[in-house]
Parts: C-alpha cells; sequence; structure tokens
C-alpha cells in the first residue's frame, strides 16, 4: 500500500490524506459485550490505528517519502502530532503527505465517518475507499448473480440494506455536503488510476 500511495503521489499533483484503520488489529464494536463496554472497545480500535499510523509513516519513509506526516485526533503527543485542521492545510499546501490516526478521536464513531470528516474539514473533493473488492454490488460480491455497480448514489447506499460502501452516517455526512465517494479494490497501480480519472470501482454521488 505505501508502494501505491508513493507512485500516486510522485506522478500527480494530487493532495493525499491518508485516514487510517485499525480492523485488522481491534475493532471496537466487535469486541463489544459483558466485559468490554462499547466505549472502551472503541478506544482499543483507535489505539489499533495509531498503530497503523506509525507503521505507515515509517514505511512510507523507508520507501523514500520525506514528506510525509503523522497526526492523530486520539492525543498521544509521545506517538503522533495531535491533529489540528489548519496545521494539516499547512501540510497539504507544502505537499506534504499526510496521515490521520485515531478515527474521529470520540468513541462511537468508525473510520469511515473518520475518514468523511477529513474529508470535508479538509476541503477534499473525493473520498477513495480502497477495500478487497473491486466496486459496490447488489448484494454480497460472493454470491452468484450479484451486480456490480459503476455508479450509485448516497440516497440508494442509505435505504438499500445489501449496498455496503461505508457505514450509514458517513454515508449520510457525504451526502448531506456533496462529497462524492470511489470505491474501488486495492491493487497495482488502482489509485493511480483513480486519481487519473480511470473509471475504475463504483462512484457514489
Amino acid at each position: 500500500m505505501a508502494r501505491e500511495i508513493k507512485t500516486a503521489h510522485e506522478e500527480t499533483s494530487a493532495e493525499f490524506v491518508i485516514v487510517i484503520g485499525g480492523g485488522n488489529i481491534m475493532r471496537g464494536a466487535s469486541i463489544a459485550g459483558d466485559v468490554i463496554n462499547r466505549v472502551a472497545g472503541d478506544h482499543m480500535g483507535m489505539l489499533a490505528t495509531l498503530i497503523n499510523g506509525v507503521a505507515m509513516y515509517h514505511t512510507l519513509q523507508s520507501i523514500g517519502v520525506d514528506n510525509v506526516r503523522l497526526q492523530t485526533r486520539l492525543r498521544c503527543e509521545d506517538v503522533a502530532e495531535t491533529y489540528f485542521m489548519n496545521t494539516a492545510l499547512d501540510y497539504l499546501n507544502k505537499n506534504n503527505l499526510l496521515i490521520i490516526a485515531g478515527g474521529t478521536g470520540n468513541p462511537l464513531f468508525t473510520t469511515d465517518t473518520a475518514a468523511v470528516s477529513a474529508a470535508l474539514e479538509l476541503d477534499c473533493d473525493v473520498v477513495l475507499k480502497a477495500t478487497k473488492v473491486d466496486g459496490v454490488y447488489d448484494r454480497n460480491p460472493d454470491e452468484d448473480g450479484a451486480t456490480k455497480f459503476d455508479k450509485t448514489t448516497h440516497h440508494e447506499a442509505l435505504i438499500n440494506d445489501n449496498i455496503k460502501v461505508m457505514d450509514d452516517a458517513a454515508i449520510a455526512m457525504a451526502k448531506e455536503h456533496k462529497l462524492p465517494i470511489i470505491v474501488f479494490k486495492l491493487e497495482a497501480d488502482s489509485i493511480l488510476r483513480v486519481i487519473r480519472g480511470e473509471r475504475i470501482g463504483t462512484l457514489v454521488k
């Protein structure tokens, strides 16, 4: 993923904000129960995103990306710089890659919501969601007969429970502010191709 980001950053004039998740380590909602409540679980999940943020930061540096910055909405000054919108905008204006970890900094919100929120705060043109599947389908893509959408609307994604783009809070926020989302499969050159305007994945607008 770091190599894909590096290539896209070097070969385009796009400004990048990377909102990083932590599902490979810990999803707060999935562990919440009798022993660990949802708030505690979400704090664990946000800490997981910070672990991934540190990993991505150092991985990018190791492959020659010197102009990368790591901020976190979950305050942890010894590990990463606390997120401030004006500082983040200044980094972007100076052509830095910006990684934002820590979710929204508050429990009960997903990384999807954190990504849309960051995109709106930093005046981004689009949210790119790189996933394991090549777009949005009308049902589970592993099922026979599943149909892929080249494009769909925020409204349709909200009312159709079979369409899985992001969580409803994130989609509703994007809909309210007319922020497009592109869902695509992370593979060789896919980030670069999307930024150059090639129609891959599914456009939600």
